[in-house]
């Protein structure tokens, strides 16, 4: 496996990192707001308004995927709850940082009168190939792995990978998800200028990536159990999918075909 570290003690501070897993989410950042900001402009809006939609979401999303992890491995914290701060140590969860995305995405609208889900529906699909993507830093830490492989015949990647700390193979689940992420990511946009109603990449994410998260999670070696045969993450995602289908099944009376925007944001066409 290769080093967790691409750049140790940079300009000479000892401390100071650059690892593979920060690259690779600041990747999928980028990518992430770059086809959001295509998408916005698609629509008549300026690509500014992403950005300002990031500077509200990403700080929350990671507070978010810090507080998931910590509340739900608050035994490695309990005796210096400080440490529940040291973020570099490691220590993000996904949903957490779902969750607190969301709640970004909430103030957004409010402050800029924008309709919630119409902006969801914008960046959504960044959210999941961002997902896909930062998997990958699961690789290089070699954690989120899967079930034991003992039979030779299936030590091999993609379907296990060696873990070198264990001596080890383990069901690649990393890269299970990342894969399946790819294609929500594929069906998504497919369904984006395809869209009956505000909301429907939405509704498609929840089911798409809750069926897989669920199915995926049960194969994990780390995750915890909210009670036995049940693990967290397998309930929020099938909260996931619920609400996924009832989206989809009462669209009609719940959400309208289009929510039209007239705010600062809407792209000046006489210019």
């Amino acid at each position: 496996m290769p080093d967790r570290f691409i750049v140790q003690s940079l300009f000479g501070i000892e401390g100071l990192n650059i690892t593979w897993y920060g690259a690779i989410i600041s990747f999928a950042i980028i990518i992430g707001v770059w086809l959001a900001s295509r998408e916005a402009e698609h629509q008549g809006l300026n690509s500014d308004m992403i950005f300002d939609f990031l500077l509200i979401v990403l700080p929350l999303a990671i507070i978010g995927a810090r507080a998931y992890f910590v509340i739900f491995e608050w035994d490695q914290y309990a005796a210096n709850p400080l440490s529940a701060f040291a973020t570099w140590e490691g220590g993000l969860a996904i949903y957490g940082g779902v969750i607190g995305g969301f709640i970004g995405a909430v103030i957004f609208a409010k402050l800029n009168k924008f309709p919630l889900l119409r902006i969801i529906d914008i960046v959504v699909p960044s959210l999941v190939l961002g997902q896909a993507i930062g998997r990958w830093g699961n690789f290089i830490n070699q954690e989120a792995f899967g079930n034991l492989v003992t039979n030779p015949n299936l030590q091999f990647f993609p379907y296990a990978v060696l873990i070198d700390r264990l001596g080890e193979w383990h069901q690649a689940t990393f890269f299970y998800e990342s894969m399946w992420n790819l294609g929500v990511f594929f069906l998504l946009i497919y369904f984006r200028h395809r869209t009956k109603f505000t909301g429907q990449l939405l509704a498609t994410y929840f089911v798409g990536y809750g069926l897989g998260r669920f199915w995926i999670e049960g194969l994990r070696a780390d995750s915890l159990f909210l009670i036995p045969g049940l693990r967290v993450s397998q309930g929020l995602s099938l909260v996931l999918i619920i609400v996924g289908i009832f989206m989809l099944v009462f669209h009609k009376k719940l959400f309208r075909e289009f929510l039209p925007y007239e705010g600062k944001y809407l792209k000046d066409l006489s210019k």
